[in-house]
């Protein structure tokens, strides 16, 4: 056996046994880990609030709780507010159920010709089997929702802790982050950590704003046609439509849509007009003038990054795919070089004169290469006129240029001797007015 198995075989395995355990304790940490980037994101949000009061002489924790107290404050109002609204709904059709039962049952007796009464038919949904089997599943559920509930408010409690640190501290996490970096890649750090403030944050209060705009919108419309709990609506409306993109407008309407209708069919047939002109108003007048310099993401990929950050995280993806695919959007801008973009009629969605190279193809097998083209009549034998006489007109001796030596070829034979006669002078260039003359005779005779 080589000496160097046992080590390898030994290596092999502990290498291994690192990876099953670092696997384990990863699944067991994607809770916290999740909770972790939560609240990394949700200090990135309240970042610019938190340096606007600090450089104004307030302290970054007291200015971090200030805010952290404002965001609680609205959540636990909102929550209320939804509650009583659901309470007071829940309420009314319980003590409304009786009507409506005897309303049921008088339709279906004049329909079909039946003898029903409410007394019988509330002593037997009271003594069904699937009633009773249904109140004993809920009464052992109630520890299991109970151990939830209690779950749920731990996580809020984890995350706003750590993003109360991110934010109190984040001009100490920073120098740390730095200080084991060289001075090039802290520049580097410092740029992309401004990039996901700006970005994060601009998400959120021009987001913050078009839901507060939008919700005083609604509970206009809401309070003029007279829908109960109005302002409760209009709150659930502002933040839905908002916080979830390209179908949240849509969605926060049911609600209103629903509770108008239970006072009058036309009102929700009003409420939804109002919602479709106000979702055009918001997309093609409101959001370009608030998101221009914030966040400035094409509907589909808002859409499509939602969907993505749902599958991966669920609801929390959800929240934080739009800032994070802004954030990518923007380093983006700023790392990758871009070119300027040709006029080729193609990149502005025109197609050229001759059209699409199938059709052009079709044609030319259809007419041929040339074309089939207006082809003028040959003329009748009366017609053929020959030209006058006079109209032939021969080319000036000046216009007649002899060929070079050594194209000149005489058509009836060899080239003969040039006669002695015909010799230049010496002394001359051949620039003279005889070796003119003489080269007019010569160009003569070749043309003759």
């Amino acid at each position: 056996m080589p000496r160097w198995l046992p080590r390898a075989m030994v290596l092999a395995l502990t290498l291994f046994a690192c990876f099953q355990l670092g696997s384990w304790a990863f699944h067991q940490l994607t809770g916290l880990l999740i909770n972790i980037l939560i609240a990394f994101f949700l200090a990135l949000a309240v970042e610019p609030a938190v340096s606007w009061m600090a450089a104004r002489g307030l302290r970054r924790g007291l200015a971090t709780g200030i805010v952290f107290l404002g965001v609680v404050i609205a959540s636990a109002g909102f929550i209320t507010m939804m509650g009583s609204m659901l309470a007071g709904q829940i309420v009314d059709m319980v003590e409304d159920f009786p009507e409506y039962l005897d309303k049921v049952i008088r339709w279906i007796n004049q329909n079909f010709d039946t003898d029903l009464s409410r007394v019988e038919v509330q002593d037997s949904l009271i003594h069904s089997d699937w009633l009773r089997k249904y109140v004993q599943n809920s009464a052992s559920g109630v520890l299991d929702v109970s151990a939830q509930v209690l779950g749920g408010l731990f996580q809020l409690l984890t995350i706003l802790l750590f993003s109360f640190y991110f934010a109190a501290d984040g001009p100490r996490l920073r120098r740390a982050l730095c200080s084991v970096l060289p001075p090039a890649k802290q520049a580097e750090v410092l740029r992309a950590w401004e990039i996901a403030v700006n970005k994060t944050g601009g998400y959120l209060y021009s987001r913050g704003l078009m839901a507060l705009i939008s919700g005083i919108a609604h509970y206009i419309l809401l309070e003029f046609l007279d829908v109960p709990y109005a302002p409760v609506l209009a709150v659930w409306v502002g933040l839905v439509s908002q916080f979830i993109p390209t179908i949240g407008t849509y969605l926060a309407g049911a609600l209103p849509m629903l509770i108008a209708f239970t006072v009058d069919p036309w009102y929700a047939l009003w409420v939804l007009v109002f919602v479709v002109i106000y979702q055009q108003f918001e997309n093609y007048v409101l959001q370009p003038k608030l998101t221009a310099k914030s966040v400035d993401i094409h509907p589909a990929v808002a859409f499509g990054s939602v969907i993505a950050g749902t599958a991966l995280l669920g609801a929390v993806g959800a929240l934080i795919a739009i800032p994070a695919v802004a954030t990518l959007q923007a380093f983006l801008g700023a790392y990758v070089k871009r070119y300027d973009v040709t006029d080729d009629p193609r990149v502005h969605g025109h197609h050229r004169r001759g059209g699409s190279p199938l059709l052009a193809r079709v044609r030319r097998l259809v007419t041929g290469p040339e074309g089939p083209g207006p082809q003028a009549a040959p003329p009748a034998d009366g017609d053929r006129t020959p030209p006058a006489d006079d109209d032939r007109t021969p080319p000036a001796d000046d216009d007649r240029t002899p060929p070079a030596d050594g194209d000149r070829t005489p058509p009836d034979g060899p080239r003969q001797p040039r006669p002695a006669h015909a010799a230049e002078p010496r002394g001359g260039t051949g620039t003279g007015p005889s070796s003119a003359a003489g080269t007019a005779r010569t160009g003569a005779a070749w043309c003759a």
